[in-house]
């Protein structure tokens, strides 16, 4: 059976899915055959995985860094944010309902034979398994039936290196605080601790290293100094996106609130010629944008409401008057239609609404979840693409005649009649660098080739980075078989 580790953090955000990442290419590198897990995920970015599933984005980012192929096992538990207080609960890449943070509370130590039962099943085809927690194991409210840090540590028998953030500051309270609130159980399976994103010169923690060691008895594996090239690998947290300022194109997205799978982004924030502009709730969409670009969203209504809340209608009529390019993905897709039907509820309560009618379509939202990688073709042009589906939505009319792309043989998307609105299911497109270089053609923009290998040089790099900043060798000694599997 495989050995494993455990990343937990002293707080989200602090980096572990990108330490996780650097790690498994590392690893890997060394012959090892590596798997990422991650018992609970929160994020609305999410992958399809070969045996037509979803998992959180990281875990695909990570096992592409191992060299394996995505699957629903690294991420059993995942929850998609549909409100401030309910999501919708993914176990073992199928959709199984919706609940609000109480009752997910209450519900979720059922959940731990789901989440074993995937990670039995990693272990049993691998030489190392890297955990990831989620959150932090400082949040002593959430502990009683907790499955993503030290209740699954402990249920598992799973050794957990702590990793604290230096540049949100106050590292050393973060680990030595952690230390203070966790029961002698739980301190029972830390093994050390890491410092990430320090800029500067890392010798100047040199002391406060030593003093964190002191206090919590853990010994150091690493202070990881700031990683410039991070912002090239998906996000996970549609809070961590950023505008990408570039010379040339300005392609314009407004931030829903319930934004999905916004690492459609990334290949456009890459090129040299584009520059892509985030736009914040309170600000209007901005007169220049050549392209405006409205991304998945896991709530389409929700979000549409939201559209129109912030004005963003009005300024995308503007926009379409003055001769702008639109493009929906996804739930940006339905928004674009006359009327969007959910008559069963499936986004809250049943309920029909009006678009915003700059393409001739409806959408219908349906109780069956596509979900599926998709290799499709561009048309009229014939560039392939590589990419991947997640609605529940079914789209339909005359606009839709006008497809732009093809899917395994039928047509899928909608264009206005004069070629400037457009929309599609299908996300990941941009990845693909012809059709990315003849999107991007139309609009008057250059292209530079090779994203896919530039995600792959990046981990390259990451694992380097953490090869020179990191007891690896040391860390690799302290993971363990699992003790209770």
């Amino acid at each position: 059976m495989a050995r494993s580790i455990m990343i937990q953090g002293t707080g989200s955000d602090v980096g572990k899915s990108i330490i996780v990442a650097g790690m498994a290419r590392a690893f890997s590198r060394r012959g090892l055959s590596v798997a990422p897990f991650k018992p609970q995920n929160m994020s609305n970015n999410a992958a399809a995985t070969p045996d037509g599933g979803e998992i959180g984005r990281a875990q695909a980012l990570q096992a592409r860094a191992a060299g394996r192929a995505p699957h629903t096992d690294m991420n059993p538990v995942l929850l998609k944010p549909e409100s401030e207080t309910g999501a919708q609960v993914v176990v073992q890449g199928r959709a199984v309902g919706s609940l609000g943070a109480r009752d997910y509370g209450r519900d979720k130590p059922d959940l731990m034979h789901a989440v074993l039962e995937s990670y039995r099943r990693l272990c049993a085809d691998a030489d190392l398994v890297l955990v990831e927690g989620a959150g932090s194991p400082a949040e002593t409210n959430l502990r009683r039936g907790d499955i993503a840090n030290m209740g699954f540590a402990c249920a598992a028998g799973v050794p957990v290196v702590l990793v604290g953030d230096i540049l949100r500051g106050g590292v050393i309270a973060q680990v030595v605080g952690t230390r203070a609130v966790l029961d002698e159980q739980d301190l029972s399976w830390v093994r050390g601790f890491a410092v990430n994103r320090f800029r500067g010169d890392v010798s100047l923690f040199d002391d406060g290293r030593d003093d964190i060691a002191a206090r919590t008895g853990w010994p150091c594996l690493g202070v990881v100094p700031w990683f410039h090239d991070a912002w090239r690998l998906p996000a996970e947290d549609s809070m961590d996106i950023r505008s990408a300022p570039g010379v040339g194109l300005k392609i314009v997205v407004p931030h829903l609130p319930r934004m999905a799978n916004f690492d459609d982004l990334d290949p456009l924030s890459a090129e040299p010629e584009v520059s892509v502009e985030i736009i914040p709730e309170g600000r209007p969409l901005p007169g220049d944008a050549d392209l405006v670009l409205i991304p998945g969203s896991k709530s389409t209504i929700a979000d549409l409401a939201s559209f129109r809340e912030q004005g963003w209608d009005i300024d995308l009529l503007a926009h379409v008057r003055r001769g702008g390019h639109v493009l929906g993905l996804c739930g940006g897709y339905q928004m674009l239609g006359r009327k969007i039907k959910d008559p069963h509820g499936f986004e809250g309560v049943a309920s029909e609404v009006d678009g915003l009618g700059l393409l001739d379509i409806e959408t219908v939202m349906h109780g069956t979840k596509e979900v599926s990688p998709r290799q499709a073709i561009a048309l009229p042009s014939g560039a392939p693409v590589t990419g991947y589906e997640i609605h529940i939505g079914r789209s339909s009319g005359p606009d839709c005649s006008r497809a732009w792309l093809e899917v395994n043989g039928r047509p899928e998307g909608a264009s206005s009649s004069n070629g400037r609105i457009r929309g599609c299911y299908l996300h990941g497109l941009f990845a693909s660098d012809a059709f990315r270089a003849d999107y991007l053609g139309t609009l008057g923009a250059g292209s530079v080739p090779g994203y896919e290998d530039g995600i792959d040089d990046v981990l390259d790099r990451l694992a380097d980075h953490l090869e020179r900043h990191m007891d690896l060798n040391r860390l690799l000694s302290l993971a363990e078989v699992p003790a209770n599997i």
